[in-house]
C-alpha cells in the first residue's frame, strides 16, 4: 500500500526535503507551507507520516493531533535547521539541540533531528556531513512509515477479532455482547432525538422437544434457518441478536408502543405459517413465542429495565399458551393458532 507524506514548513525547507526524500519508494507527498494549511490536508487525507519544521507552530500542531484518537496513530517528525552550528553538529549535539528534542516528544512528537538543510556544496567535511544527514534522514522516514504500517495492521487485526467476538457463530447474527453494546447506544440516540424505542425478545417453543427427537445438529440447523427468515424480513433500521440459546431480541428503532405489537405479531407469523426444511427429507413446523416492551422515560441508560419488561411478557406468552406476541400496552395478546401446541 502507498504510504503518504505531508511536510509542513518555509518554501526553503520543503525544497529542502523534497530532494532528500522525494525518490522514496512507494510514497506520495504533498506539502503546506504552514500549520493553518496543513490542518485541514490532516483532517481529511490523515498521512501517515507529518514531516514538520520544528517551531512553535509545529509543537502545537503535534499536540493537537495526539490529542485527537482518530489521527493520533500519524507519525510526527520535527525537524530543525541548525546550519550556523554546522561545525559543531560535526562534533557534538549542542545542549540546546537536546532541550528543543525534549520538548518536541513531550509535546507529542515522535521524533526530532536537527539537520543542515542550506549548505549542498562546500569541503569534503560538510560533503560526508550532508550525506550521513540524508541518509539518517530517510532512515528516519522508514522507521516512522514502518511504525505506521504496523499500527494499520494491528487495527486490522482488531477490527477483525471484535467482530468475531461481537458475532455468533451459528446464526451469523450479532451475539449478546453485541446487544449490550448496542442498546444503551440506541437508548441515548432515542433519548437524544426524542425518538421511540422498542424490543422483541422472542423464543422458540419446544424447541427442547426439536433437539430431543431429531437431535442437537437439526436444533442447530433449525436456528441457522430461523436467524435467516428474521435477518431477510425485517425492516433495515430492525437489529436482531442471538440473545442465548433459542432465544433472540430484536431493537426495533423508531418504533413506537402501538406499531411494535404489530411488527411482534408479523414476526410470529412470519415464523409459524412456513415450515422449516431442515434436509430434502425432513420439514419442521415451529412457533414462536413473543414478548415486546418499548422504551419509557425511567428506562436506565442501559436498558436492563427494558429488557426485562420484554422477558417478562415472554414469559406470559408463553404461560398463556405460545405462538403469541405479548407486549406491556393492553390488548396486545393474539394467538396464531387454534392449538397451544404445535407438533413437531
Amino acid at each position: 500500500m502507498t504510504a503518504s507524506i505531508l511536510i509542513v514548513g518555509e518554501n526553503y525547507f520543503l525544497a529542502a526535503l523534497l530532494d532528500r526524500v522525494g525518490d522514496l519508494a512507494d510514497c506520495t507527498i504533498e506539502t503546506a507551507t504552514s500549520a493553518n494549511e496543513a490542518i485541514p490536508l490532516i483532517q481529511a487525507q490523515q498521512p501517515d507520516l507529518l514531516i514538520l519544521q520544528a517551531s512553535s507552530d509545529s509543537l502545537y500542531l503535534c499536540q493537537q493531533i495526539k490529542e485527537q484518537s482518530r489521527l493520533a496513530w500519524i507519525y510526527c517528525l520535527l525537524l530543525a535547521d541548525d546550519a550556523p552550528r554546522l561545525s559543531e553538529a560535526v562534533s557534538q549535539i549542542s545542549s540546546q539541540a537536546v532541550e528543543c528534542s525534549a520538548e518536541a516528544l513531550e509535546r507529542g512528537a515522535d521524533a526530532y533531528l536537527v539537520m543542515n538543510l542550506s549548505v549542498q556544496h562546500g569541503s569534503l567535511v560538510v560533503a560526508e556531513l550532508s550525506a550521513r544527514q540524508n541518509r539518517l534522514l530517510q532512515a528516519q522516514v522508514q522507521a516512522g512509515l514502518r511504525v505506521v504500517r504496523n499500527h494499520r495492521e494491528l487495527m486490522r487485526a482488531n477490527d477483525l477479532l471484535s467482530a468475531i467476538a461481537l458475532s455468533d457463530p451459528l446464526t451469523e447474527l450479532n451475539n449478546r455482547r453485541a446487544l449490550e453494546w448496542e442498546l444503551p447506544r440506541q437508548i441515548q440516540n432515542a433519548r437524544t432525538r426524542t425518538l421511540p424505542l422498542s424490543l422483541v425478545m422472542l423464543d422458540v417453543d419446544y424447541f427442547k422437544a426439536i433437539n430431543d427427537t431429531y437431535g442437537h445438529l437439526v436444533g442447530d440447523r433449525m436456528l441457522k434457518l430461523l436467524s435467516a427468515r428474521l435477518r431477510h424480513n425485517l425492516r433495515f433500521y430492525d437489529t436482531p441478536f442471538r440473545y442465548g440459546g433459542e432465544e433472540f431480541v430484536i431493537i426495533l428503532s423508531n418504533t413506537d408502543g402501538h406499531e411494535a405489537p404489530i411488527v411482534g405479531q408479523r414476526i410470529c407469523r412470519l415464523i409459524s405459517e412456513q415450515t422449516f426444511r431442515i434436509d430434502p427429507t425432513l420439514e419442521i413446523h415451529a412457533t414462536i413465542s413473543a414478548g415486546i416492551a418499548s422504551l419509557e422515560a425511567e428506562d436506565d441508560s442501559k436498558g436492563i429495565s427494558l429488557l426485562r419488561r420484554a422477558d417478562q411478557n415472554l414469559l406470559r406468552a408463553k404461560s398463556e399458551g405460545r405462538n403469541r406476541a405479548i407486549s406491556s400496552a393492553p390488548d396486545c395478546s393474539r394467538s396464531l393458532a387454534s392449538d397451544s401446541a404445535p407438533s413437531v
